[in-house]
């Protein structure tokens, strides 16, 4: 990997680790994503403020990157429709069930030493290395 290559994840790192921190020093909360949508789809209405604006921080960064870096969202999806729909279903079946998601276990609770978080976030990258492996090998969406 060229040092060019490594200065994105790097910047993007620092930035999830930054504002997970100003959100658990400002607010006492963590941010995790499946939590915070879960909570601003029937939290109390003094609840909700933050959570609306940390979401639409997400698509507002998001658009403003795409419009300033374009080749930066130029993916290519190869997959069948389907076959991402059910995907992300299962990714939010799972992380309900896990009591929360990457975002929440693997950079907040991680970073805070919950023996808890590291057992679901080894959880989550077995069963992905997993559900890859065999999707791969059965060649579905090829």
């Amino acid at each position: 990997m060229s040092e060019t290559n490594l200065v994105s994840p790097i910047v993007g790192g620092a930035m999830i680790g930054t504002a997970a921190t100003l959100l658990l020093l400002l607010t006492g909360r963590i941010a995790g994503i499946s939590g915070i949508v879960a909570g601003l789809l029937n939290a109390r209405e003094p609840d909700r403020a933050w959570r609306v604006a940390f979401v639409a921080g997400l698509f507002g960064m998001g658009a403003v990157l795409a419009a300033l870096w374009p080749a930066g969202f130029a993916i290519e999806i190869t997959r069948p429709l389907w076959l991402v729909l059910v995907a992300g279903l299962l990714v939010g079946f799972g992380s309900r069930l896990g009591n929360g998601c990457t975002s929440g276990h693997g950079v907040c609770g991680l970073s805070r030493l919950s023996p808890r978080s590291l057992a679901v976030t080894l959880t989550f990258i077995t069963t992905g290395i997993i559900a890859a492996t065999l999707t791969r090998l059965a060649g579905v969406g090829a």
